[in-house]
């Protein structure tokens, strides 16, 4: 599994956006968002550049925290 940290969620529509946005992706499925840790687990079916999920995230307004 595999995870990153978010910036900027403070609520449940916060994590529905992140949810749906990264579930969209080809290649990602299984997607848990955390508002408390401010964090996506996910499964990836093939390799997704980091760089293609940090888009997704950005494009709705949040900011990935490297």
């Amino acid at each position: 599994m595999a995870s990153i940290k978010i910036k900027g969620m403070t609520c449940a529509h916060c994590v529905a956006s992140v949810t749906k946005a990264l579930s969209s992706i080809n290649g990602i499925e299984d997607v848990h968002v955390s508002l408390s840790e401010n964090q996506a687990d996910f499964s990836m079916t093939k390799e997704v550049p980091r760089a293609t999920i940090k888009a997704a995230i950005e494009k709705i307004g949040f900011e990935v925290d490297e």
